[in-house]
């Protein structure tokens, strides 16, 4: 197995490559080894000294590091734990975790129609160049006239994620959608 890297616009994180599905639904991110209860390959991943966050995209792992630590130490650690994890044949994700994996959304009733434009725009035009970058941006919510999204994975504490969200999403979406004032980042 051999597994590519990929640097991404966030010094502290780095894109992995198993040329593999990885995550068989939405991207998923997850902060700690508890969160990744129904997880295996983020578990694993925990497991390395060093490891902050872990990201599944569909067909790459994003890894963000502590700060203090080195990526020449790291990487070589994690490239092991993510070719043991697949020479095992685990799954990656266990049958009960896409129940236990969600992300509320906050809009009013009215707004559904704006939100659902909201939405196709971000899937089809953001989150496509953003995963390109080992990231992911989701709807989060819609009140008077705010987007809440929500930074993932390389994008999440990435020095260029406020110029992202306000000149380049921001910009998008008030084009297509005279009812977006602004948009935001939601923790």
């Amino acid at each position: 197995m051999f597994i590519q890297t990929e640097q991404t616009p966030n010094p502290e994180t780095l894109k992995f490559l198993p040329g593999k599905q990885i995550s068989p639904r939405e991207p998923l991110e997850f902060n700690n080894e508890a969160e990744a209860e129904f997880a295996p390959i983020a578990q694993r991943l925990f497991v390395v000294s060093g490891v902050k966050t872990v990201f599944l995209g569909a067909d790459f792992i994003t890894i963000t590091k502590n700060p203090d630590e080195h990526w020449s130490d790291l990487k070589p650690a994690i490239m092991s734990a993510i070719m043991d994890h697949f020479m095992a044949n685990m799954p990656i994700l266990l049958d009960n975790a896409a129940q236990n994996l969600s992300d509320d959304e906050f809009f009013d009733e009215d707004d559904k129609d704006l939100v659902v434009a909201i939405k196709e725009l971000i899937d089809t035009r953001i989150r496509p160049a953003v995963a390109q970058d080992g990231g992911d941006i989701v709807f989060q919510g819609f009140k008077a006239g705010v987007v809440y999204l929500r930074m993932k994975g390389a994008c999440a504490g990435c020095p260029s994620s406020t110029m992202t969200l306000k000149s380049g999403i921001e910009n998008l979406l008030r084009h297509f959608i005279p009812e977006v004032l602004s948009v935001e980042q939601s923790i």
